[in-house]
């Protein structure tokens, strides 16, 4: 089938379909933390939840958003096609965000969001690789480009959702989340004609190639990156949990007379995406070039990866002094600036550089399935940090930080592992001439 190639939009010089596919992933962030941002402060002082209660349903809530998305993957690919999948899956999600802003609705409206973010969520950047003739350069940094996109909706959400949750009451921020959904509908049925084709029928139409399969060290790649992700999970999810916990209570947040709002230090983390990556993206483009010039190979995914993790490990270190120096004292809101600073700068080695890695590898045919295996990781990841999150009442914040710091170095030591695996792949995927 063949694939419209519309001219570049004068965004970041890419296809004008990127364009569509992060608008509208924005927005669906926008709904997804905007309702995050207010969840586990619902639950403790709405629901009067104890602390342990309640992170372990935040823990079990974010793992199963990102379990569903196998399911919804394989769908996508065989049944519905990505197109229906994105609608049927954001409705659903948008009905979800609508039950949050009735209290007795508050367990079926997180599996009603779960259900439709298993639909939804996989098929977005399964279509950033169509977007592009093989061999084109630009496709390196779509991923990253696309994850600007997506961070806007992550800024804005805890501003506009947590400030009206926490002030004007919580159903009204849980009901402007789902609003934010439908204008991510919106955007993506209006721009259906910059998107491939083959987005709109499952594989199986249209006299569609039949789906290729992965070979033995693809496969084994995955799962170890997997694996090391999934580690990595559980000391990163801590920041929409137990970090906000802290911050809530152990931070000064005074700025004169006036009290800074928490959720928007959660919007820190989107904001230094949107500020650190175009210099990132330079600067890798540099090495990029330095690397071919010198060893005929760019820097491996895993490589990058692992030094984003050691990069978290040390953000979670500065906590666990912070924490310990003060003992029961107030931390001072500007070192909550430098950790967000910190752990973001790290994230930005890791996570869309795996996700661009999972979509790269995935054979003809599979690619919401394989990035569906991506969310899989941060499902088990999610659910780890549930679970990890539980031990923070008795252990206190310097010695749980530390741990946090602990985990995080475990999972970069694991991905350095994997970069031997990863070139492997690489040669052989050049070998027979296929991307990658």
């Amino acid at each position: 089938m063949s694939v419209d190639r519309p001219a570049p939009s004068p965004w970041f010089g890419q296809p004008r379909g990127l364009t569509v596919l992060f608008l509208t992933n924005m927005w669906e962030q926008f709904s997804y933390y905007g309702m995050r941002a207010l969840l586990v402060y619902y639950m403790t002082k709405q629901l009067l939840m104890g602390q342990e209660h309640a992170s372990l349903v935040y823990g079990i809530y974010t793992a199963t958003a990102y379990f569903t998305p196998i399911l919804g993957g394989y769908l996508a690919d065989r049944v519905l096609g990505k197109r229906r999948a994105i609608v049927i899956g954001g409705s659903i999600m948008a009905a979800g965000h609508f039950l949050m802003a009735f209290e007795p609705a508050f367990y079926p409206a997180l599996a009603t969001i779960a259900i439709g973010n298993g639909l939804f969520l996989p098929s977005l950047p399964s279509q950033i690789d169509d977007l592009y003739d093989k061999g084109d350069p630009r496709v390196g940094w779509a991923y990253n480009v696309y994850y600007v996109g997506v961070n806007i909706g992550g800024f804005l959400a805890p501003l506009l959702c947590g400030t009206v949750g926490e002030v004007w009451g919580w159903h009204y921020g849980f009901a402007l989340a789902g609003v934010g959904m439908g204008a991510g509908l919106g955007i993506y049925l209006w721009g259906q004609r910059y998107l491939p084709a083959q987005a709109r029928h499952p594989q199986v139409e249209a006299g569609a190639a039949p789906p290729g399969r992965f070979d033995r060290r693809t496969v084994t790649l995955l799962l170890a990156v997997a694996a090391s992700v999934t580690v990595f999970r559980a000391a990163y999810e801590q920041i929409g949990n137990t970090v906000a916990l802290w911050a809530d209570s152990g931070v000064d947040k005074q700025v004169g007379a006036r009290a800074i709002p928490m959720s928007w230090f959660i919007s820190l983390n989107p904001l230094f995406v949107m500020t650190m990556t175009p210099f990132l993206l330079a600067w890798w483009r540099r090495q990029a070039e330095r690397g071919q010039a010198e060893r005929g190979r760019a820097e491996a995914p895993a490589r990058r990866m692992a030094t984003g993790a050691l990069i978290v490990a040390g953000a979670f270190a500065l906590l666990a002094v912070l924490a310990g120096t003060n003992g029961t004292g107030a931390t001072g809101w500007p070192w909550l600036v430098l950790f967000f600073a910190v752990l973001t700068f790290g994230e930005l080695f890791i996570l869309p550089t795996g996700l661009g890695l999972f979509a790269r590898l995935a054979p003809p045919g599979r690619g919401a399935t394989t990035v569906a295996a991506w969310f899989l990781a941060t499902f088990a990841g999610s659910l780890l940090a549930g679970v990890v999150g539980t031990a923070w009442s008795a252990m206190g914040p310097a010695a749980f930080f530390a741990l946090l710091a602990l985990v995080a170095a475990v999972a970069g030591a694991m991905l350095r592992g994997c970069d031997a695996l990863e070139q492997q792949v690489q040669r052989a995927r050049e070998a027979t001439g296929k991307p990658g």
